[in-house]
């Protein structure tokens, strides 16, 4: 079942103690089924998808999704274990090429000529950390500075770091840290280079409730400069209240697709429950 949405008001919720503002709507039910969206726009998305396909043989872990946003979105996408989501951000930050579509970054194809110098617009946070364990945590993010030509990398770095709230760390081998500070780490390295797209994969894994606040702020601060991001988290009201847009993955293909503002949290979840459970896809 599709929802309309009146905006009826202005509220605040909380993530992780960080207020994010929704907009509160009175939803009635309209008789059009669940679809995806494409949203056009006059100008060159930040990112963008078109008819993305990645094949394991007979199996389409990605088929067909095609979507954009532009500067200051965030699609939250919300899938079980197995839909697509993480082999989808792998295409888009360029570390895995597509067996059928384009992934663009602001306006750019990721194929084989442009793929390395349109990948330094990208930062990708993983709920796997993917350091260098011997390196020091100032050591691994100032690495990733230096790669993307960060014009003062240990600057940057240790900026990163404060940011994460892991700066009185930055001396400590990465082998000596918790999970959860590997995690902030991992997120420093992934926006030292200032990226213009931001693919989060579960990010929030791991993380205390500090770590998980850092990491809030720096969504909302990236939202705020310009940055597009790509939201993967299980989370649906972590997702709902991050996301400007609202997607939805089964078996591959990108099901739902809404404006987060055309969307109620409490009928989301309701329909979310019924794509996943009903056997969709």
């Amino acid at each position: 079942m599709r929802y309309v949405a009146a905006p009826v008001g202005r509220a605040q919720a909380r993530v992780h103690g960080v207020p994010v503002a929704v907009t509160v709507r009175r939803m009635t039910a309209a008789p059009a089924a669940l679809s995806a969206e494409a949203r056009p726009t006059a100008s060159t998305p930040v990112v963008e998808a078109e008819g993305l396909v990645r094949a394991f043989g007979p199996r389409r872990a990605v088929d067909g999704v095609t979507f954009g946003l532009d500067a200051g979105e965030c699609l939250a996408l919300f899938g079980p274990n197995g839909a697509g989501k993480t082999t989808l951000l792998r295409m888009l930050a360029g570390l895995q090429r597509p067996t059928r579509g384009t992934a663009r970054i602001g306006g750019a194809s990721l194929d084989r000529d442009t793929a390395p110098a349109v990948r330094a617009r990208v930062g990708l946070i993983s709920h796997h950390s993917l350091l260098y364990a011997a390196l020091t945590a100032r050591e691994n993010v100032e690495f990733a500075a230096r790669l993307y030509g960060v014009a003062d990398p240990a600057r940057a770095a240790l900026a990163a770091l404060e940011r994460m709230r892991v700066a009185d760390r930055a001396n400590t081998p990465v082998r000596r840290l918790s999970r959860g500070l590997q995690q902030r780490v991992s997120i420093a390295r992934a926006i030292v280079h200032q990226p213009t797209v931001v693919l989060l994969d579960e990010p929030f894994t791991g993380l205390d409730e500090a770590g998980a606040r850092a990491l809030t702020e720096a969504i909302g601060a990236l939202k705020a400069h310009g940055a597009a991001l790509v939201l993967v988290t299980h989370n649906l009201a972590e997702g709902l209240a991050l996301g400007t847009r609202v997607g939805v993955m089964l078996a591959g293909r990108l099901v739902r697709l809404d404006a987060r503002d055309a969307v109620d949290a409490a009928a989301f979840a309701d329909a979310y429950s019924a794509l996943v459970l009903g056997g969709a896809g």
